[in-house]
């Protein structure tokens, strides 16, 4: 199974088009010999796309709930997502008078990490927004918009904390080192970092949910892989040689940086 990019497509096109016609749901599409077709290979790409769709179109609601209800834990009780949201606030720029007439729900409660802070350049729950998505990836960061959790592609809270900290990467690089996520050398090193530091190429995750089962190299080995797949996505890449090459001439240097941890947190 192609992997899901976390972050390769602009959240814009990730999201679903307003045509009713593109959102409409056949159940008739979604059964179970379509089902054991998938799994025994024999559905056509056609007939995937459509069960796939469908059930998204079916489940949004449900997804869509259980997303906001996980993340609202993690920013409650993940280490990593708390940490990653204190060093953001950090480096967020004295909260204004227009910053803070905010409306309700965008700034932060009194208690969390950046409450104190600009929220408008902040990672909070209020800018985590967890919407059904079409295109193939887990989220997306947007320096505008905030971060972009895909609902109907997360697996489990633990799928969720990964995305969202890998995104969260992203929003520290982009406040910490004004990177520019249109120059494909800044993007190759962005996707090197939240893709070492989130945790998500982690051996347990790789063996249980990539079918990868080296044991030496597999962190490197998955970093560099899923950092040249979403370099390739870039409108500027030309294929997957440029892809490969423009991670290679990046790594050393971002994958040894491991700010704000001191190390590889996991």
């Amino acid at each position: 199974m192609a992997e899901k990019s976390e972050m390769s497509t602009p959240i814009d096109r990730a999201l679903p088009s307003s045509s009713p016609d593109a959102n409409a749901a056949d159940p008739s599409l979604y059964t179970w010999s379509t089902f054991f077709s998938i799994m025994t290979g024999n559905a056509s790409p056609s007939a995937r796309q459509s069960y796939f769709h469908t059930r998204d179109l079916l489940n949004e609601k449900s997804d869509v709930e259980r997303a906001e209800k996980d993340k609202r834990w993690l920013f409650k009780h993940s280490p990593i997502i708390r940490f990653l949201q204190s060093e953001i606030a950090l480096l967020s720029p004295p909260a204004t008078t227009a910053d803070l007439a905010a409306p309700a729900g965008q700034v932060p409660a009194p208690s969390s990490p950046s409450a104190e802070m600009n929220p408008a350049a902040s990672i909070h729950e209020g800018n985590v927004r967890c919407k059904r998505c079409t295109a193939a990836q887990g989220g997306g960061f947007d320096s505008q918009y905030g971060i972009l959790i895909c609902a109907n592609h997360m697996r489990n809270r633990k799928h969720l904390e990964d995305t969202l900290a890998h995104e969260m990467v992203h929003a520290y690089d982009h406040m910490r080192f004004k990177m520019d996520p249109y120059d494909l050398k800044h993007a190759a090193c962005m996707e090197i970092r939240a893709s070492t530091l989130s945790g998500e190429c982690r051996f347990m995750r790789e063996f249980w949910t990539r079918g990868q089962w080296k044991i030496t190299g597999q962190l490197q080995e998955c970093v560099r892989r899923r950092a040249a797949l979403s370099v390739r996505q870039r409108p500027a890449c030309k294929d997957d040689v440029q892809a490969v090459r423009v991670v290679n001439e990046v790594w050393e240097s971002c994958f040894n940086d491991t700010r704000p941890f001191d190390e590889i947190y996991r």
